[in-house]
């Protein structure tokens, strides 16, 4: 009961990270119907700021400094790099195509400079636990939950009740319609992706903290497991990403605290779980948890 409680809460965790990841990929996708490939590299480059920051500035300034440049950085590829004149949704295959390159110069300049180095952070939780009856859980963890839900729920508040949310979700519902409302759609679209880049470089600090031992040139590649939890819980619904997300982060924890009793379906299977839930999820129902239905008229 013990372990099964230990679990429990390091996916609660996981799974609250793995959200804010979730989230970028969803709120880019109602802006501009773009799946941004490069949110891992996005990531990597966030907590790379604040590692070779903490030592001059601080943990806080230094994250603050990461999140900022993150979120730039984001909104400069797609102002810079995406757009081209009048927003089109047909040019969103070529789009994500073009983030599959940007991907790849970021992660080889950053896989570059941190080598087989482990960076640390400089996090103020260290290798800290909290130790709570039979439960023991590192305080990075609880941080993970406390800022993670603290920062899911303002952005919720920011797509309910800011002007920039009710234009994100007319645009999402018909683009067109959303224009000829006068919708500035350049505007909501590069919010957009500064927003999901600012939550990626703030996903970075949990990913890398203990029991993690610091970033290292992998640590994006873990954005992919949020990927399925955006895919699982429908591609245009970020209450659909929070869920996909704890659900993800639970099947995978559950999945690593009882390895020796499911041997039988090989010693890495954790690392494909989150996958093998999307795809039994997709099959009962194809749109994702909370996809919508669309109408066709034929």
């Amino acid at each position: 009961m013990t372990a099964f409680l230990d679990d429990l809460l390091n996916g609660l965790a996981l799974g609250a990270v793995y959200a804010l990841v979730a989230l970028g990929f969803v709120v880019i996708f109602k802006a501009s119907g773009v799946l941004n490939f490069a949110h891992g590299s996005l990531l990597l480059l966030g907590g790379y700021l604040v590692a070779v920051l903490h030592d001059d500035l601080g943990f806080a300034a230094a994250l603050a400094v990461a999140v900022l440049a993150t979120a730039l950085l984001a909104g400069a590829l797609d102002r810079l790099l995406l757009q081209r004149g009048e927003p089109d949704p047909r040019a969103a295959h070529a789009q994500t195509i073009v983030t599959i390159g940007v991907d790849i110069v970021l992660l080889t300049d950053l896989s570059r400079r941190i080598g087989g180095d482990l960076l640390p952070l400089g996090d103020p939780w260290g290798d800290a636990v909290t130790t709570a009856g039979p439960v023991t859980i590192a305080d990075s963890r609880l941080a993970a939950i406390t800022v993670s839900a603290l920062t899911i729920a303002a952005t919720f508040a920011l797509f309910r009740y800011t002007a920039w949310g009710l234009s994100l979700r007319a645009a999402s519902e018909d683009l067109e319609a959303a224009a000829l409302m006068g919708v500035r759609l350049t505007r909501v679209r590069t919010l957009a992706w500064c927003l999901a880049g600012a939550l990626a470089a703030l996903a970075a600090v949990f990913l890398a903290a203990f029991p993690a031992p610091g970033l290292e040139r992998t640590t994006g590649q873990i954005a992919l497991k949020a990927f399925p939890a955006a895919i699982l819980g429908g591609m245009a619904s970020p209450a659909g990403a929070l869920a996909g997300s704890l659900l993800i982060g639970l099947t995978e924890a559950l999945v690593a605290g009882h390895q020796s009793d499911l041997h039988v379906l090989g010693d890495g299977f954790g690392d494909v779980a989150p996958y093998a839930v999307m795809i039994l999820v997709l099959l009962v129902r194809p749109t994702g948890l909370f996809g919508a239905r669309g109408a066709a008229r034929v």
